[in-house]
């Protein structure tokens, strides 16, 4: 009697065991067909807008890690900070900035962003990784700059459609009496038609001690760039994208131009009442540029700020709308940033 309800038992067990493979096969097949399904959505996607390239510019307002770096000048952004800076509110701030991005095409993704007010590749990994852009297939690279609060620039790209040979920091030698800034990110990648594509990421420094005084910090930052792309080959196509702390009649943006550079955004407005990137006081102006040289200036297709009805507040002091930030002062508000994404559409160079 023993005997058989053992032999039972063993063929019970065995049978669940042969039920319990066929059941992870089945997941296993499953899995495979949602990772293939979605590779080749992907595939479809950049296959249908392999005629045009897009690239976003975007400063997300403080984008910073809630742990300290010791040799940073971070602890505004920690959780016992005045910011109250929790992991909560920065895996918010991730998923809505991914949101921006994710808002600026109907269709796919952006090939290329330009990210300005990126703490750390912490960040970027998180970012790319672990929040709403996790299965957008993003790469990134980024700077490591001397910057006192830890502030760098970043490039996110689709390896579908760019792909990068080689890259570099561009180190700005402080003037006297400047604090140090942020490197510039250069990065020469090779486009889908073979063509190579020279973009440079920059963030200037702020006007706070006023403009007049400050000018000359942002001057060295465009002499650093310019003497960099003299160095190209003539008729390089190259993208030079960020925030630059000035309009574009400053002298900053002026001299670009009397440099060979173009600047594209100029005049970008969104379709919900945005006339700019930034709202001061009132107004709309525009402290991020995309600029471009002779070489692309025929390739571009369309430029626009993305203000999309949820990346806006109302202006109750001063009327109408104005971009609907993480912080008023200190008050958290849940917003994205005190910045709108700027647009450009590339026939594909």
């Amino acid at each position: 009697m023993i005997t058989l309800l053992g032999s039972i038992f063993r063929r019970a067990c065995g049978l669940c065991l042969q039920i319990h493979r066929a059941y992870m096969l089945c997941l296993l097949h499953r899995a495979c067909m949602v990772i293939i399904i979605t590779h080749f959505s992907l595939l479809i996607t950049h296959s249908a807008s392999a005629q045009s390239l897009t690239m976003v510019e975007l400063n997300c307002e403080n984008m910073f890690d809630c742990k300290h770096d010791s040799l940073k000048q971070d602890t505004e952004w920690l959780p016992d900070g005045p910011r109250q800076w929790t992991p909560a509110r920065y895996w918010r701030k991730l998923n809505s900035i991914g949101q921006v991005i994710l808002s600026c095409q109907q269709e796919g993704v952006p090939d290329l962003v330009a990210l300005v007010e990126v703490e750390n590749d912490s960040c970027l990994f998180d970012l790319t990784r672990r929040s709403l852009l996790r299965n957008a297939g993003y790469d990134y690279l980024m700077t490591n700059s001397p910057d006192v609060r830890g502030i760098d620039v970043a490039l996110l790209y689709q390896p579908f459609s760019f792909r990068p040979i080689c890259y570099d920091c561009l180190y700005v030698k402080p003037l006297e009496g400047m604090r140090p800034t942020r490197d510039i990110l250069y990065v020469q990648g090779e486009t889908v038609k073979g063509d190579t594509l020279h973009v440079f990421v920059v963030h200037a420094p702020s006007r706070f001690g006023g403009e007049k005084a400050t000018r000359p910090n942002r001057r060295v930052v465009m002499e650093r760039l310019v003497e960099t792309i003299s160095q190209l080959s003539q008729g390089a196509k190259v993208i030079v994208a960020g925030d630059f702390n000035d309009y574009a009649n400053s002298p900053s943006l002026l001299f670009l131009e009397e440099n060979g550079l173009h600047n594209i955004t100029s005049k970008a407005k969104g379709s919900h009442g945005a006339e700019g990137t930034y709202r001061y006081e009132g107004r709309w102006k525009s402290i991020d540029h995309v600029l471009v040289s002779t070489a692309l200036t025929d390739f571009v297709l369309q430029t626009s700020v993305n203000d999309a009805p949820f990346l806006l507040e109302e202006d109750k002091k001063n009327g109408g709308v104005k971009p609907l930030r993480t912080f008023n002062g200190l008050h958290y508000q849940r917003g994205f940033s005190d910045h709108l994404p700027l647009v450009v559409r590339f026939n594909n160079p």
